[in-house]
């Protein structure tokens, strides 16, 4: 297998429960988690009818004034909820802010959950303002958060894990869809010297379910360095892995450096869409290295902690919290 190749894979082969199809799932899927940290998946869940409702609404929120979308921003909740204006995220490492504007929607707890506590509420935008955003954006998220869900419970016997390892881990996890806008930028005087849409990063949770974007420009750093563009078709999402993940797994599993570029400079002109959904666990679980993939060769490389002390580490880094 090349190290460098990113694997498509469809998830019906998992689902389908043909055993055959399963296990060469699991094993291309983890096998491509290990070598770029990156996967395409096709088959994912969000129907093509689901996907452009939901471009439409994150396309008519972002064409409204900037004064009614900072309505919908709450600053003291630190970006977890709500619109993020722009030039507010830095990668990590990164003084300079990147060139996007964003939307969250977070959990919503049904159970009686005492977790339910650690979220604050969603923000949305009456349908007076976006016809159906609430609607859209929630059957998204639930969506991805199955999808992910069983995901997981492929990569968990990828390693060695019973399937259902991640499943209370999730459940009502602080997991985030994100609505994200790389607005257009006429006057290339106003970018800041060495901004780009999206600097060079890792994503912070287990995995991330990327649909979109509307443009091209991901790129993903391959094993010896090299940045390769990362373009699934139209009905192929993004999975890739992020930080808790890669420390759970003692970086058996990549968590990749990748980047928005804009790869013209009529790039710049163009607005480019997508919609990250972050998987993260419950605050308190355990990222401790996993003892199956501690050896002489690979020794423990983090010290223990919880998924929700790593998670504030993170966002007072991105500037998204104050210390």
């Amino acid at each position: 297998m090349d190290k460098n190749k990113i694997a498509v894979v469809d998830y019906h082969d998992y689902t389908s429960g043909d055993l055959n199809k399963r296990s060469q799932f699991i094993q291309d899927f983890g096998d491509s988690f290990s070598n770029m940290g990156f996967a395409i998946v096709r088959n994912h869940g969000v129907s093509e009818a689901l996907k452009a409702r939901l471009f439409e609404v994150s396309k008519a929120f972002f064409a409204l004034s900037d004064d009614v979308k900072k309505s919908f921003e709450d600053e003291a909740n630190h970006g977890q909820r709500g619109y993020i204006s722009k030039n507010k995220e830095s990668a990590k490492g990164q003084t300079v802010p990147d060139i996007k504007e964003f939307y969250h929607v977070g959990q919503t707890v049904t159970d009686n959950d005492p977790i339910k506590s650690e979220y604050p509420d969603n923000i949305f935008p009456s349908n007076d303002v976006i016809q159906d955003f609430e609607k859209v954006t929630q059957e998204v998220y639930q969506t991805f958060e199955s999808t992910g869900r069983n995901l997981l419970r492929a990569t968990a016997l990828y390693l060695d894990l019973p399937e259902n390892y991640f499943d209370d881990k999730i459940h009502n996890g602080n997991s985030i869809l994100r609505l994200l806008h790389y607005y257009p930028v006429k006057d290339k005087s106003q970018i800041p010297p060495g901004a780009v849409r999206a600097a060079a990063h890792g994503d912070i949770n287990l995995i991330t379910l990327l649909m979109g974007g509307s443009a091209e420009g991901l790129q993903a750093q391959t094993l010896d360095g090299q940045w390769i563009p990362v373009s699934p078709a139209e009905d192929e999402i993004v999975i890739n892995i992020g930080d808790m993940l890669a420390r759970l797994t003692n970086d058996r599993f990549r968590s990749t450096q990748h980047r928005v570029i804009t790869p013209r400079e009529e790039s710049w002109l163009t607005p480019r869409y997508s919609t990250p959904f972050f998987l993260h666990p419950r605050s308190d679980m355990d990222l401790t290295c996993l003892e199956t993939c501690i050896t002489d060769e690979n020794p423990k490389h983090y010290e223990d902690c919880t998924a929700g002390e790593f998670l504030t580490e993170r966002l007072i880094e991105l500037g998204l919290k104050k210390v």
